[in-house]
């Protein structure tokens, strides 16, 4: 799995995942990973357009050779939020 070095500012990293499998659904796909941590991820990916058949195929033909890092946006630390409560009353 490619190393990034680009983690976004503000975010913590929640997951590394490589595409195992990819399984066509009426409007999206189901998409199966195996991450870095051993773990295996199942993703439902719904798209709000319709996909003939051929396209469909395509976009899950690329899906199925993606890696993805997912990240979250980091919560404020509890110490910090303690001392502006404190600060406020």
């Amino acid at each position: 799995m490619a190393n990034t070095n680009s983690q976004p500012e503000g975010y913590v990293s929640v997951a590394s995942v490589q595409v195992d499998a990819v399984t066509p659904r009426e409007n999206g796909f189901i998409i199966q990973a195996s991450g870095e941590d051993s773990a295996e991820y199942l993703m439902d990916m719904t798209l709000d357009l319709p996909l003939d058949h051929r396209t469909q195929t395509v976009v899950g033909e690329i899906l199925a050779q993606s890696e993805w890092r997912l990240y979250r946006r980091a919560r404020q630390p509890l110490k910090r939020r303690l001392r502006k409560k404190a600060n406020s009353a």
